[in-house]
């Protein structure tokens, strides 16, 4: 049996709807209950409802043996996974983020402070991509305000369409990395279970592959 970590939500709902169309009977994981653990043995498939932070870990550890969650939880969460599929999903960008007037500028400024809900993801970029040391301001609430009462020059956090930013007078000033959902597997359960989750992986892959080709023709 396969276990796989889903991030309650819309990314849980669209990662079902992929796995169906990839002919894998998913009704147990539609079950609309507040149970955590749905499984259907005779699918062979146990599904983990998780906290999207929560998923790498159960992952990494074996409690499940695949995964799907945002790119930005992985990198945040710096876990030992084997990453499979990108899942086409779930776009959006990390981006550092600022006042406009610092557009182009933002190499100019330093010592700079950074407010951020992804710690790990800001101090990576900053230190092993822009080469500089930062001070880092962890945040939970609403990372917009930071700069704006001058608690940090910029921010880094994650820009759908940016409607809040240039309400509040930020831009984005650069982007880290391009989020999405991603399909992982537990490094164990893929040599160990590899004649489950390859023909799997297989699968997904196709099906992403027909969704992107469909969504090529329409544009």
């Amino acid at each position: 049996m396969l276990t796989i970590a889903l991030s309650k939500g819309r990314l849980a709902e669209k990662a079902v709807e992929l796995l169906e169309a990839a002919g894998y009977d998913c009704t147990a994981a539609k079950e609309k209950s507040r149970r955590l653990i749905l499984e259907d043995e005779k699918a062979g498939l146990r599904f983990i409802m998780a906290k999207p932070t929560d998923v790498p870990t159960y992952v990494e550890y074996g409690a499940a043996d695949i995964g799907v969650v945002g790119k930005d939880t992985l990198l945040e969460a710096n876990r030992q996974l084997y990453e499979v599929i990108d899942l086409g999903f779930g776009k959006c960008r990390m981006c550092v983020c600022g006042p406009a007037e610092l557009k182009d500028k933002l190499d100019l400024i330093p010592n700079k402070r950074v407010a951020t809900k992804y710690p790990h993801i800001a101090s990576t970029y900053f230190e092993q991509v822009k080469k500089e040391s930062v001070e880092i301001i962890k945040l939970n609430g609403s990372i917009e305000l930071a700069p704006l009462i001058g608690l940090s020059e910029v921010i880094v956090d994650i820009v759908e369409s940016g409607r809040t930013l240039y309400e509040n007078g930020l831009d984005v000033l650069e982007t880290v990395a391009d989020i999405s959902a991603r399909v992982v597997v537990n490094r164990v359960s893929m040599n160990m279970k590899a004649a489950e989750i390859r023909p799997m992986i297989a699968k997904l892959k196709e099906q992403v592959e027909i969704l992107n080709r469909a969504e090529a023709e329409q544009n």
